[in-house]
């Protein structure tokens, strides 16, 4: 009891001055943002496609049993000497320093938190261990230092939450939805053109043409999701330019702005996996900044970080190639960007999976070549531009569904950035390939609905799907995982019909 105890007096300590510091500094998340950035990349892309967005909880989950398992042994360690329970103590809190540490969002000050958790740390378990040492003390009174034990260890966990509580609230002093509440409505001078009714199938069995702000997938590595304020936000554009700018909210608001229907996908979408989005984003033409600062011969990477340390690296070209439409966005299908999303603004950068294109929370931006920086990812063995590839995937019937017999719909999306998708064609069991009734193209870097109509009889049947963009190329048959530039495959699904 005495090592959980004064865990939780370490946690709790950590936090609360990290609720001044920077939340990032609380030992627990440094730790945790530390175990994410040394988890190998398999490891990693399994826990994403096994978990979702999920894939943090569960990390933070077992982290809390492994350190309450680690905290209780040493505490039966230490019945006869309390060093056990100190070494242990002590040893969480140095991983706490290191990891904060080595954090590059957080600076020297930030120290203080994991400070504060190992002081709080040893100095309960020492405080503890010596009442309760006192307890079993052959000439000790009756019940009564038992009593001091158990009243020391409720005020120990009354501290603890009182401290956690107030770490919690502090750092939601810093929250951005207020400050995203007071951005109001973006009016874009250019806006997308409008949604054709036949752009999406949703009545037969496809998504929403237009994916809501609160399905659109999320896949990043922050434990917790940046709280930037547009008054506290800047964007800080240099490397390999004439002229080194900083630009704050309102100078990029005050822009005119441009509004483009943009279909995301994450490099961890498996064949059939539902890491792909489409919306309309808002924000100003990234290659007006660029020109603006002046982009010099020879450059070759633009390197952005994200606020809370990520880094990412997409082609220059891409980003001033103005047929790409990449942007810098502040709004998302009529709002201002979702918190979760990037607020205040992101990089969406069309035609490339998002590792190296879609840069959240962003605050820097490096023109820079290849050689001279490797993003957070490249450095994890990915690949390093990255173009998505073309895919589709079945949305109905869904994988081992019973369906009535006789006429069935099988219905689903197809992408292909850049290029356009020309058709998709589907074969049920060992049919011939049929081709599919596709939805109005919005444009090229958006997604394709479509459906077709079969007769099955009752039993078990498959059925696979496969798309054709407009260059004429046939996504492949040969299955390929995620790692290191997006999955390839034919998307199948088996049925029964009754």
């Amino acid at each position: 009891m005495l090592g959980v105890l004064a865990l939780a007096a370490a946690l709790a300590a950590g936090h609360l001055v990290a609720g001044f510091v920077g939340v990032n500094a609380s030992p627990y998340l440094a730790v945790g943002n530390g175990a994410i950035d040394l988890t190998p990349v398999e490891l990693k892309d399994f826990a994403v496609r096994t978990f979702g967005t999920y894939d943090k909880l569960v990390l933070l989950s077992g982290m809390a049993v492994v350190m309450v398992l680690v905290a209780a042994v040493a505490g039966l360690l230490s019945r006869r000497t309390p060093v056990p329970g100190l070494v242990a103590i002590a040893g969480f809190g140095l991983v706490g320093l290191v990891a904060v540490y080595a954090r590059p969002d957080l600076g020297v000050v930030a120290l203080l938190a994991p400070l504060a958790s190992l002081v709080a740390g040893v100095g309960t378990f020492a405080f503890l261990h010596r009442l309760a040492r006192r307890d079993a003390a052959p000439d000790a009174a009756a019940g009564s230092s038992r009593r001091t034990v158990l009243l020391a260890g409720a005020g120990v966990v009354a501290g603890a939450g009182v401290a956690g509580l107030g770490g919690q609230l502090l750092a939601g002093t810093r929250d951005a939805a207020s400050s995203r509440e007071a951005v109001g409505r973006l009016v874009p001078a250019r806006t997308a053109p409008m949604i054709p009714a036949d752009a999406g199938f949703a009545k037969l069995g496809t998504p929403e043409f237009l994916t809501r702000n609160a399905n659109f997938y999320r896949v990043d590595t922050a434990l917790t999701v940046p709280q930037v304020r547009t008054e506290d936000w800047s964007l800080r554009l240099h490397g390999m330019v004439d002229r080194e700018l900083r630009y704050g909210y309102g100078d990029i608001r005050d822009r005119p702005l441009v509004e483009r229907t943009i279909t995301m996908t994450c490099v961890s979408n498996e064949v059939g996996g539902t890491y792909v989005s489409t919306a309309n984003f808002v924000g100003v033409d990234l290659a007006d900044l660029l020109e603006e600062a002046g982009v010099r011969p020879g450059a070759e990477q633009l390197y952005s970080s994200s606020v809370d340390g990520w880094t990412s690296g997409s082609p220059v070209a891409a980003a001033l190639d103005r047929a790409c439409g990449a942007m810098l966005a502040i709004g998302m299908n009529g709002e201002p960007l979702p918190i979760e999303h990037g607020f205040p603004a992101r990089l969406v950068i069309p035609g490339l999976y998002g590792y190296v294109s879609a840069t959240k929370w962003v605050t820097d931006l490096e023109v820079t070549t290849w050689r001279a920086r490797q993003a957070y990812w490249l450095k994890r063995g990915w690949g390093r531009e990255a173009p998505i590839k073309t895919e589709s995937r079945i949305d109905t019937p869904k994988g081992f569904e019973t369906v009535p017999s006789g006429k069935i719909r099988v219905a689903g999306v197809a992408w292909a950035q850049h290029t356009g998708i020309e058709k998709v064609e589907l074969r049920m069991d060992d049919g011939p390939w049929r081709e599919a009734t596709l939805s109005h193209e919005v444009n090229l870097n958006t997604w394709r609905m479509w459906w077709l109509e079969f007769d099955v009889a009752p039993g078990g049947h498959q059925v696979v799907c496969r798309a054709t963009d407009k260059s004429g190329y046939t996504q492949t048959e040969m299955r390929a995982g995620t790692v290191p530039d997006g999955a390839t495959g034919w998307h199948s699904i088996a049925f029964t019909a009754r």
